[in-house]
């Protein structure tokens, strides 16, 4: 038999599309060619994989080899396929038999000794072996990410020699172990003093998954609140957990298989570029707000980011997807993250605090503030103002508020009324389930109305804060949302409106 078929996996966002690697063996004068929309690095795997064939004690066939990679308009890249490559000229030339290779699936690098290399993206092929029904061969460095996809029967080999004995039967390769798992205490919401206010909307933020803006003069806490908020979040399920290690997996950052199921927290540098937000390149990478799907995005001085960085979130933060397109391919990657925004009320950093230090004048205010959207802010759920607290509030025998422990546990209660009424968080009901879930007393209704008038809210902001107020009724237990919870949702829409009002 001249001809060998194996089976691989290519990458493609963070999906991982079947590869199947075609390996025929003709007369003529020798020769090695790939075809498929392979790029650079699959067109040199040719000479690793002659390489790692000698030194592997094999034969390498002195004929004209023709290597297809189909689907043949499916790009093609990286060294994922040097494995099977050298398998499929194995069997093609009869030193390993041809039927071993049928239910499995097979990806690594070769070095030129034979030695098996990791390579990106295992994860979201482990997965899609499983789904296919096939066991998966891998690179004894990528053993414990693929081990975490536990619908697949995944083995590992450190050289091409080790892969060649199990599928002859003579020595079976190990399978991959998923590491254990490791819980690092994160920061305890005890550490912050006092912020009553900010620390309330924190809680409703990780009750109800909506976003919040902070507000406040330099070193009120506004960063340090926002490093809480991962804690409060209840643990990711094993879907999520596994949504976000595939993102990481295939980011090039490299994942670490034994912090898998913490969620992510991402705060980039405001010099970030739309690009690295959202994602891109010749070959679409994941950008900050899909690293920080089913996690906490957090940016610090907001106004301070480049407006059009800042504009690329809007459609992800309704959609939860951002689609990468370029030229050649496109690519779409969840982005379903919790945001996070903290920002000063003026360029000084002091408009509005007590002491009347600041000295910025109302254009300059009105100018620095501008530089953050209308439209972003309005898909802002919360909106607090943190205050500056006095000294006597820092001393360390000051009364300490709740841990992060104390308040998660109503965290976690008030999201399962959530999922065992509409299956999710309050943040993503679409309209008819807010109509349905945040149902509104005739003179609770008449009061919204009023509010979003005198406030100038758009319609958008009336649903979230029928949404807010949902949550804050979760986290009281109530059935129905009241008066209470409707008058603190709305407060927490206005510290905005009341910053403009103090600098005007």
């Amino acid at each position: 038999m001249n001809l060998a078929l194996v089976h691989s996996r290519a990458r493609s966002g963070v999906r991982a599309p079947a590869v199947r690697v075609e390996v025929h063996l003709a007369g003529g004068l020798p020769a090695m060619s790939i075809v498929g929309l392979p790029e650079a690095a699959v067109r040199e795997s040719k000479d690793r994989v002659r390489a790692a064939i000698l030194c592997a004690q094999f034969e390498f066939p002195a004929r004209r080899i023709t290597v297809n990679l189909a689907p043949a308009d499916l790009p093609k890249d990286g060294g994922r396929f040097d494995l099977p490559i050298a398998l499929g000229i194995l069997a093609a030339s009869g030193q390993i038999p041809l039927e071993a290779l049928a239910d499995g699936e097979f990806l690594g690098e070769l070095g030129l000794t034979g030695e098996l290399r990791a390579v990106d993206g295992v994860l979201p092929a482990a997965l899609a072996a499983g789904d296919a029904g096939r066991k998966l061969i891998v690179p004894a460095g990528n053993g414990p990410e693929a081990a975490l996809a536990s619908r697949v029967e995944v083995r590992t080999a450190r050289t091409l020699l080790e892969v060649c004995a199990h599928l002859t039967g003579r020595k079976p390769l190990p399978f991959a172990e998923a590491p254990a798992l490791e819980r690092t205490p994160g920061p305890d919401l005890a550490d912050v003093r006092g912020q009553s206010q900010a620390r309330r909307a924190l809680e409703i933020a990780a009750a109800g998954g909506h976003h919040l803006l902070l507000i406040g003069p330099p070193g009120c806490g506004k960063t340090l609140l926002a490093s809480r908020l991962p804690g409060l979040l209840p643990e990711a399920t094993e879907s999520e957990a596994l949504e976000a290690a595939a993102i990481a997996s295939v980011s090039g950052r490299g994942l670490d298989p034994a912090r898998w199921r913490e969620r992510p927290f991402r705060s980039p540098h405001h010099t970030a570029s739309a690009v690295a937000l959202v994602g891109g390149g010749a070959q679409p990478r994941p950008g900050e707000i899909s690293l920080a799907h089913q996690g906490v995005l957090f940016l610090d001085e907001l106004p301070e980011w480049d407006r059009r960085a800042l504009e690329v979130l809007r459609e992800p933060l309704e959609s939860g997807v951002i689609t990468v397109s370029r030229a050649a391919r496109s690519a779409e990657f969840p982005a379903r993250f919790q945001l996070v925004a903290a920002m000063n009320p003026c360029p000084c950093g002091w408009a509005g605090d007590p002491s009347g230090r600041c000295r910025c004048s109302p254009d300059a205010v009105r100018r620095y503030r501008g530089r953050v959207s209308g439209p972003l802010l309005d898909r802002i759920d919360l909106h607090v103002e943190v205050a500056r607290l006095p000294p006597a509030a820092l001393r360390p025998d000051a009364p300490a508020g709740e841990s992060t422990g104390t308040v998660r546990a109503r965290v976690v209660e008030a999201r399962g009324r959530q999922h065992a009424r509409a299956g999710k968080t309050n943040a993503v009901l679409d309209q008819p389930e807010t109509a349905a879930a945040c149902r509104l007393a005739d003179a609770d209704r008449l009061l919204l109305e009023r509010a979003v008038d005198a406030l100038q809210l758009s319609a958008r902001s009336m649903h979230r804060i029928m949404r807010v107020a949902r949550t804050i009724a979760d986290l009281d237990g109530a059935d129905a949302i009241g008066t209470a919870h409707l008058t603190e949702a709305i407060s927490l829409r206005r510290a905005t409106r009341g910053i403009e009002a103090a600098v005007a």
